[in-house]
């Protein structure tokens, strides 16, 4: 059992040499950039404002003030361990071998089938955007089997669903269906990674600054466009106008969509033996790019809200363009501006993931709990190469045939898990010595204040919603009864977590990072649990098949 959480001690000796450091401070500020500003706002913001309304603007301020704080704590960790491996190596040092391999399943999960969103968002940009310019794709080739499937036998309205399924070509009894462009998009970003860091680096610079200037451009024209009164439409429970139509239970079902705008920042403590000075570099550049992105979320968000009524957003997967579309603000040159610069932005975040993945599988190999094989750095390149190839058949494959809502709420809510362990990794570590130029975690006493802090705000919460306390119980009402149980779940923790703070001094800011992501977590629908369950069981059969007899710090 100690061999199971057995922690690997690591040194600033411990790093790799045969990847290359080509990477500075407002490198890692675009790469961060490129992984959050993407697929969260240009596609899944549609559907966070549909079920949350403009209070989901609180949302994206909840989601900035949990990433804030573990990234604080990302940064922390980077400081400590430049290598490469992100969570799984921070939770390796800090929480044993098992929860090391768990993380590391999570962070396939997360960058893999994340991917697999990023790519079938792309791919409806793309033919969206070739629409316009008038050509077309067959339906069929353009969306995946599942997805027509289960679009033609609810009877969904979504017409290029219902097209696909009706006439795609028959090969056999089977038909023929298969999303063409996010797959050959997945090929080409899987070659740009195997090639290099620093052609990746300068690809990606180029994009960034492409996307930020349209992005400010969409902020500025969709402010005069703007009717205040679709900030407080009315709600469809009071009859009178809200901010949050659908009540905090709606804006909290909005989470996955939300959150999935925020996981690629912590793709940037993986890049960090290819950094330099990765003690300093990594947490200026994640939390610079945290701050910034979270403010353009903010000011998108508000102009999608007020611009249209956020009912409007059914279905939407391209929101930004769709303002601008004849039926709302109808300015034409921006809808096709906004459709080419999506297709851009996404591709950014497609190259921030793909290059992640690999570089988990890589330092897990280099531990042996993954076969020997993805240690392989390219000759010329210096990259994973074995480990980069792989990474795009397994992205590739399940395009073919899985959906995006599926993936959305699947990634997301592994990420979050994953937030949660490295927050709470950072309450084990030991104090370490100040050394100037790098960056250290402030340390502040939560004996007192953290239980202060949770107690006054649950008081402050039932004084302004008391009729949610009354409910809390009523677990079985079809629309906030799974919300009510996970708040009852969150109180629990939090109230264990009062009582060891106050027993331990654990320190106040990863506390604060570990309850908000717990909170997070509070939105996800037991369908996302039974999956997510069932992930990390296949996961502990690999490990204990392979990891656990291989694993060089049990074999040393």
């Amino acid at each position: 059992m100690n061999q199971l959480f057995r922690r690997k001690q690591y040194s600033e000796t411990d790093t790799s040499t045969n990847l290359l450091r080509v990477l500075g401070t407002w490198d890692i500020v675009f790469f961060g950039i490129a992984a959050i500003i993407g697929a969260g706002s240009f596609s899944s913001l549609g559907e966070a404002v549909f079920r949350g309304g403009p209070g989901v603007i609180l949302l994206y301020l909840i989601c900035g003030f949990a990433c804030g704080f573990t990234a604080l704590c990302y940064a922390e960790f980077a400081s400590r361990i430049p290598t490469a491996g992100s969570a799984y190596t921070y939770a390796y040092a800090s929480f044993g071998e098992l929860i090391a391999w768990v993380i590391g399943w999570a962070l396939i999960m997360e960058y893999s089938f994340g991917n697999i969103y990023v790519a079938f968002s792309w791919s409806d940009y793309f033919t969206s955007f070739l629409e316009r310019l008038g050509m077309h794709i067959p339906d069929y080739l353009t969306c995946s089997y599942t997805e027509a499937k289960k679009a033609f036998t609810n009877g969904s309205t979504n017409k290029e669903l219902i097209n696909a399924w009706v006439n795609a070509p028959l090969l056999g009894s089977l038909k023929f269906i298969v999303d063409v462009p996010a797959l050959v998009i997945n090929g080409l970003i899987t070659w740009l990674c195997y090639r290099g860091v620093k052609e990746s680096k300068n690809f990606n610079n180029s994009l960034v600054i492409l996307k930020l200037a349209v992005i400010v451009l969409v902020i500025l024209v969709g402010f005069s466009y703007i009717n205040t009164e679709n900030w407080t439409p009315v709600s469809i429970e009071t009859g009178q106008p809200s901010f949050m139509p659908n009540g905090f239970a709606g804006v909290m079902s909005a989470v996955s969509g939300v959150f999935f705008a925020y996981i690629g920042f912590d793709a940037l403590s993986v890049l960090s033996e290819e950094t330099k000075d990765p003690q300093k570099t990594l947490p200026k550049g994640m939390i610079i790019s945290l701050v910034l992105c979270t403010v353009i979320y903010i000011a998108l968000t508000l102009v999608l809200t007020g611009m249209v009524d956020y009912r409007k957003f059914d279905g939407i997967g391209d929101p930004l363009s769709f303002i601008f579309e004849k039926t709302n603000a109808n300015v034409a040159w921006m809808e096709l501006t906004v459709s080419f610069v999506a297709i851009v932005a996404i591709t950014t975040v497609l190259l921030v993931f793909q290059m992640g993945q690999p570089r988990i599988w890589y330092a897990m190999s280099r531990d042996g709990l993954m076969p020997k094989k993805f240690q392989d750095v390219h000759p010329k390149y210096k990259t994973p190469s074995f480990a980069t190839i792989v990474t795009g058949i397994v992205v590739g494959v399940p395009i073919i045939f899985t959906d995006k809502s599926f993936i959305l709420d699947f990634t997301s809510i592994g990420t979050i898990f994953a937030f949660v362990l490295v927050c709470a990794g950072v309450l084990m570590l030991p104090p370490k010595e100040k050394i100037q130029g790098r960056f250290h975690l402030p340390y502040i006493n939560g004996k007192i204040i953290f239980p202060i802090l949770f107690i006054g705000l649950l008081i402050g919460f039932h004084y302004f919603q008391p009729e949610f306390f009354d409910n809390l119980m009523d677990w079985n009402d079809p629309k906030e009864g799974e919300f009510r149980a996970s708040i009852f779940f969150f109180i629990l923790i939090n109230l264990a977590l009062c009582v060891f703070t106050f027993i331990k001094n654990f320190s106040l800011i990863p506390l604060i990072g570990l309850s908000s992501c717990l909170y997070l977590l509070t939105g996800m629908s037991h369908e996302n649990w039974y999956y997510f369950g069932l992930w990390f069981a296949v996961g502990l059969v690999i490990y204990f098949c392979y990891g656990y007899r291989n694993s060089k710090l049990k074999n040393a």
